[in-house]
């Protein structure tokens, strides 16, 4: 018998609560992530017991902290954040909020979130984060990678306090067209816990289905960065100008990713060789992260840089395109120069987030008339251009966008031992089907409209919690486009021509 269940089965009551609490010691002395979901636990625990009613009092704002993946310049996690503020300014009024908005580097979010204040949040944020919830009257979870462990349970453990000191003391707990996939016991125990009496508006049915295993009510939902409004053409056209286009071929797109040193792990003896020695630097990810690695690790990277490149070659011979590589996060520059290097008889151009901000970067990606990504937001953000994309996915998020979508034939996973191949067939489909771009720009306004739900669904949630918070005229009772800010032209456009459907 484990010591665990012997604790949990065998032990007397008051022996059992020593011994649980001895155990959780015994692990966060050696796992900086179980320390991490223990301070966070603690944190909710103490604001329960000691926070007063502070809440939202009619006449002032409502003072609303959005907790999300920002300032890493990852263009995905701030495209969403910056379309979905744009929402709840809209839906619940642009006077009647205050923004904070949590970035890891405010360097990197400089011209971002513009209506929100920024606050730069440290690595190790327990005690930072149970202040900042504190001078709020509602935390709004807004990372799409909400509850995984695929890419550090540190991410999720974030999320989950943020969510509980907002529950533990009856504040609006909000987690926003987000995602849950698989996680460790400890993350799903933490989950479970501390998200309980959360709203939980999930972005596919696959989430909700994962929530659902652990007693949370969910809705459905979607993500929000449909309504993004990047840079105009003009400006992605003369960036990839500037990138080596010709202005006249058609580009082929192409968003890889280091798909194989996720998930980031804090190991505090490979912290202490980097900082001393300057070991394990090729790792490192941040402070005490490191990202996985290894032999296997090693190989995997260029066996899929080399199918990619290989289908790449193939596809853009045979149809006389122009090759952009584009990093959507800095952290896949060295992917995207990787494969420049094997495509450098191409002349391909590099295009990487570090440098190109997220409205030139979106403009310029909508210029394409194919894409191939590893990236979930390259293909969400093109999309409203009528770009046929195909995903190379290392998880389930861009697997359910396709099916969402009505293409699961055009998602090739990362580990294929026939990536290239399968990559190149996956193109030409989607070369030569003449409906994927109607499909496409149909699944675009499916989704317009289901933020569109989203929005009514919040302000009567807040109207709900909060009676007498002052909602601008219609929202919660009007339809569903009528709690979407106003659209581009481009997705004007698109709702004109294939029509507004009221319910997604």
């Amino acid at each position: 018998m484990g010591l665990m269940r012997w604790i949990e089965d065998v032990a007397p009551p008051a022996m059992a609560t020593g011994l649980r609490k001895a155990s959780d010691q015994l692990a966060a002395a050696t796992d900086p992530d179980r320390a991490l979901m223990l301070a966070a636990t603690a944190s909710i625990e103490r604001a329960r017991a000691t926070w007063p009613d502070d809440g939202w009092r009619p006449g002032g704002p409502l003072r609303l902290l959005f907790a999300g993946y920002a300032g890493t310049r990852n263009t995905g996690a701030d495209v969403r954040v910056d379309a979905m503020i744009d929402q709840f300014r809209h839906v619940l009024g642009r006077r009647n909020l205050e923004i904070t908005m949590l970035t890891h580097d405010l360097d990197n979010t400089r011209g971002y979130f513009r209506t929100a204040h920024q606050v730069q949040m440290p690595v190790v944020f327990p005690a930072f984060l149970h202040q900042q919830v504190r001078r709020h009257h509602g935390v709004v979870a807004c990372e799409g990678s909400m509850f995984k462990s695929r890419f550090a349970d540190a991410l999720s453990t974030f999320m989950v306090q943020a969510l509980g000191l907002a529950t533990a003391t009856d504040r609006l707990a909000i987690a926003y067209g987000g995602e849950a996939g698989a996680m460790s016991p400890a993350l799903e125990a933490m989950v479970a816990r501390h998200t309980q009496g959360a709203w939980l508006v999930c972005r596919n049915e696959q989430s909700r289905e994962v929530l659902g295993k652990l007693g949370l009510p969910t809705e459905g939902g979607t993500d929000t960065a449909w309504t993004f409004d990047p840079s105009p053409d003009a400006v992605g056209r003369a960036v990839l100008e500037a990138h080596g286009w010709d202005g006249a071929r058609p580009v082929l797109v192409v968003c890889p990713i280091h798909a194989f040193w996720w998930p980031v792990r804090p190991d505090l003896g490979k912290a202490a060789q980097h900082h001393l020695l300057g070991m394990h630097r090729e790792a490192h990810y941040r402070s005490v992260y490191f990202h996985h690695h290894g032999p296997d690790v090693a190989r995997a990277p260029q066996r899929y840089l080399d199918g990619l490149a290989w289908a790449v070659r193939r596809f853009a011979r045979q149809h006389d395109a122009h090759v952009a590589i584009v990093g959507m996060e800095q952290l896949d520059r060295t992917a995207c120069e990787g494969l420049a290097g094997r495509l450098s008889d191409l002349d391909p151009g590099v295009l990487v987030s570090d440098r190109i901000d997220m409205f030139d970067l979106v403009a310029a990606i909508r210029q394409a008339t194919w894409m191939v990504s590893s990236r979930y937001h390259g293909i969400v953000t093109c999309m409203p251009a009528g770009v046929r994309s195909v995903g190379v996915t290392m998880d389930e998020r861009i697997r359910n966008l396709m099916v969402d979508r009505g293409t699961p034939e055009l998602a090739v996973e990362t580990t294929d031992p026939d990536l290239g191949p399968a990559t190149y067939e996956a193109l030409e489909i989607a070369a030569g089907r003449d409906d994927l771009v109607d499909g496409i720009e149909r699944t675009v306004v499916r989704n317009l409209a289901e933020m569109g739900s989203m929005g009514r669904r919040l302000a009567r949630h807040v109207r709900g919690r909060l009676p007498g918070f002052p909602l601008p005229e219609g929202m919660g009772d009007a339809g569903v486009w009528h709690h979407l800010p106003p659209l581009p032209d481009r997705l004007t456009e698109l709702v004109a021509r294939h029509g507004a459907p009221e319910a997604a």
